[in-house]
């Protein structure tokens, strides 16, 4: 819950940073755009009393976590030097790379008196200098959380089924098999050379996949787009995406 003191604080410096974010692939995907983002915390800001000083933008994957971006150091640093009262982003997956992130950082700002807002939290916008903000965000980021988890779950789940029902499952076959229209074929020879690999790794001694690779070599026995050489990774790599016959 926000001190006193906090709350103070928030009243005090209303001057605000925004931050936006998008990557190629989702502007393509769905249409996200940097302009659209600004001009949605701006108009926030207003409704708010709030002065935006500047809205950082950047075109980065969300996978990062802000301080390994380039504007997510930069925005660390404003509110380090507490240059402002308030960060303001128009959903959760704009500004943080996931949930625990997001809890992390957000407690830590508003220790130093410095308030998160959230246009877009599942319908409802969230300003963590209120207590019933704060509990909102709190589970409300819990809850997006949960959601992605089951959403890599299901997809795990999809390819999991896809592969035990020999259906294509990627773009490539994997080693030991071929595409046919929808589903895939084995490679008698591949498949061979997979059951010998997996016999030198289940040896009393199994072989080092480094071994595998420079006795493939030595025999002279193509890879799957017909390379002539072998590695450690492409050894492991096979055995990693290898489905039972």
């Amino acid at each position: 819950m926000a001190s006193n003191r906090n709350k103070e604080a928030w009243v005090m410096n209303n001057a605000a940073i925004g931050y936006a974010r998008v990557s190629l692939e989702e502007q393509k995907l769905h249409g996200m755009s940097l302009p659209d983002q600004e001009e949605k915390i701006r108009a926030y800001a207003l409704t708010r009393d709030i002065e935006v000083v500047r809205v950082i933008t950047e075109d980065v994957s969300g996978g990062k976590f802000l301080q390994e971006r380039a504007g997510g150091q930069e925005l660390l640093g404003v509110v380090r030097k507490k240059d402002v009262g308030h960060v303001i982003s128009c959903k959760l997956d704009r500004i943080f790379r996931d949930t625990v992130d997001a809890l992390t950082l957000a407690r830590k700002w508003n220790k130093q008196g410095v308030a998160l807002h959230l246009i877009d939290m599942g319908g409802a916008s969230v300003d963590t200098s209120t207590a019933a903000g704060e509990f909102l965000f709190t589970t409300l980021a819990g809850a997006a959380n949960f959601e992605r988890n089951r959403i890599s779950e299901r997809t795990r789940e999809a390819l999991q089924y896809r592969k035990n029902h020999r259906l294509v499952y990627c773009r490539f076959a994997p080693y030991g098999w071929r595409k046919y229209e929808k589903r895939l074929i084995e490679v008698p020879q591949e498949q061979a050379i997979i059951d010998q690999i997996r016999a030198w790794r289940s040896e009393e001694k199994p072989l080092a996949y480094w071994r595998i690779a420079e006795r493939l070599n030595a025999q002279g026995v193509p890879t799957k787009n017909g390379g002539k050489r072998w590695y450690m990774s492409t050894v492991k790599y096979v055995l990693d995406r290898s489905i039972i016959g």
